[in-house]
């Protein structure tokens, strides 16, 4: 069993769901990140999404592009996320961690070296969001070489084949984007979100189900687990906090205490 699975077998065991911090690697700024890190942690955080900063992050909205930008210019890269990884390992030997990137950063490091360093750094699974589970078995085989997993994405459009295929591929989860979009944090949450976790849920057996995408309120994380979901990821929203305040550790650190509690009283 990975980080991942035990993460989730203890979520179960205490009915709860899990909260996901995403960080972007080298946002605002190399330290403050690492000091975010921490703070997560400290709130209780039960894993964590770790961005790789790339020019062009199609699936993301302003707030997204913005923390992209930003981390470039300050010199982030790949490396700059390895680190951060590595960071989360030395203070949290369980703690899983999901690397996410778009796939031209990974394919330039090389199938075999990126994972080769991931799990050197503590990793333990990619997320790639713009590279298909059927185009992704050289990724896949280097990652399973060193006991990582690949994450494969679920949306509301994906079709009956598609949902079956992500099945089988026995993932350690499956990021279900809970809207049709970009990312962003929204006020209110898909109607339809239920209908598209049964249908996950029917073709998929026992594979964890996190949502992410427009998740943002303490309310959010209450309706996503009284719907099955196994965990929630927190990104543009928790990135709006740190762009906006004076003292960014702070509001970080008490926002995710609050979805922590939310994700932590689950009822059915």
């Amino acid at each position: 069993m990975n980080r991942f699975s035990r993460a989730f077998d203890r979520l179960r065991a205490d009915g709860a769901c899990g909260l996901f911090p995403y960080l972007t690697a080298g946002f605002p700024d190399v330290a403050t990140c690492h000091a975010l890190a921490e703070a997560a942690l400290d709130a209780g955080a039960d894993g964590f999404e770790i961005g790789v900063p790339f020019s062009d992050p199609l699936a993301d909205g302003a707030t997204m592009q913005r923390a992209n930008a930003r981390a470039l210019d300050g010199g982030a890269t790949l490396d700059t996320a390895l680190e951060l990884v590595r960071l989360i390992r030395g203070r949290s030997p369980e703690t899983p961690v999901a690397l996410m990137s778009y796939y031209n950063p990974l394919r330039q490091r090389g199938d075999a070296r990126l994972a080769a360093d991931l799990a050197a750094a503590g990793g333990d699974a990619t997320i790639v969001p713009d590279l298909p589970p059927e185009e992704a078995a050289e990724l896949r085989a280097a990652l399973e070489a060193h006991g990582l997993g690949f994450v494969p994405f679920l949306a509301p459009t994906s079709p009956e084949s598609r949902i079956s295929a992500v099945g089988a591929l026995n993932p350690a989860f499956i990021y279900c984007v809970a809207l049709v979009g970009v990312t962003g944090a929204r006020q209110d949450m898909s109607a339809t979100l239920g209908d598209f976790l049964d249908r996950v849920r029917a073709a998929t057996s026992s594979a964890p189900l996190v949502v992410g995408f427009g998740i943002s309120q303490a309310d959010h994380v209450r309706r996503a687990a009284r719907l099955g979901a196994a965990g929630v990821i927190v990104a543009s929203a928790l990135t709006d906090l740190v762009e906006r305040s004076a003292d960014p550790i702070a509001a970080a650190s008490a926002y995710l205490r609050e979805m922590k509690q939310a994700a932590s009283a689950v009822t059915p």
